[in-house]
């Protein structure tokens, strides 16, 4: 399971789901064309992808449990 966690104030998000095939979301990292990394979740079944969540201004960060 991928769990989100702010750094800042310990917010967490867990279980996220995709809307099409209802199957939870894992993680992945997608890299830019500047060589930047981006925490993404995605569908394991390949509809679709999200940037990872926010809280306190920043990108929340994800421990893979």
């Amino acid at each position: 399971m991928a769990i989100y966690t702010c750094s800042k104030c310990g917010m967490s998000v867990g279980t996220m789901t995709c809307g099409h095939c209802d199957k939870e979301l894992v993680h992945d990292t997608l890299v830019l064309d500047n060589s930047k990394e981006v925490d993404i979740a995605k569908c394991p079944d390949g509809h679709g992808k999200v940037k990872s969540p926010m809280c306190c201004g920043e990108d929340m960060s994800c421990k893979i449990h």
